[in-house]
């Protein structure tokens, strides 16, 4: 027997999404794992000349979401390699991590309608072999402290600029030096 794969939402998955009642941010964790080879026959009209790995793939469709990403509102926090869990099933891989944040359900929702982002979602569809997105909000009145950094709920105090997100490197897998998050 095949093992699920989830790529897309459910209708129920969607709606139980919409209607968690979610007010302000919501963070998108996302976890991906890549085809071998980019399978472009559900899309072939967004098909390079050549095969390209799964990998490539994503950074193409990284490289068509982010200008659409950045108009809904949204921004990606971090992106990275994954591996081998430290705690969890040790037949599960994930290839990438991306944490995602959206300034509310409704602007996620009209950037995942968006006719210009739906247009190269198809590489999304040849990159991934599955995928998983746990939407996630900020625990309010948690406070965080350490390394010199204070975190009550989403404010941060004492934060000089090592704070900020840095550049991601996409070379550091794999690609070139160019990160398709920083386009």
């Amino acid at each position: 027997m095949t093992p699920a794969t989830y790529l897309s939402p459910t209708s129920e998955q969607g709606r139980a999404f919409f209607t968690r009642g979610i007010s302000g941010n919501v963070m998108m964790l996302n976890l991906l794992r890549f085809r071998a080879t980019a399978d472009y026959s559900a899309t072939p009209a967004l098909a390079p000349n050549s095969p390209i790995s799964g990998e490539e793939a994503y950074r193409l469709y990284m490289e068509h979401t982010l200008p659409h990403l950045r108009a809904s509102g949204g921004e990606v926090l971090f992106y990275g390699r994954g591996g081998d869990f430290l705690i969890g099933p040790t037949h599960e891989r994930w290839d990438a991590a991306i944490l995602v944040r959206q300034s509310s359900v409704a602007s996620f929702m009209a950037f995942a309608s968006d006719q210009g982002y739906l247009s190269g979602i198809g590489h999304r569809t040849a990159a991934l072999e599955d995928s998983r997105l746990l939407p996630l909000v900020d625990v309010q009145g948690l406070r965080i402290v350490g390394g010199g950094r204070e975190r009550v709920g989403n404010t941060r105090r004492g934060c000089g600029r090592d704070c900020a997100p840095g550049a991601l490197d996409w070379a550091l897998l794999g690609g070139s030096s160019t990160s398709p998050l920083d386009v």
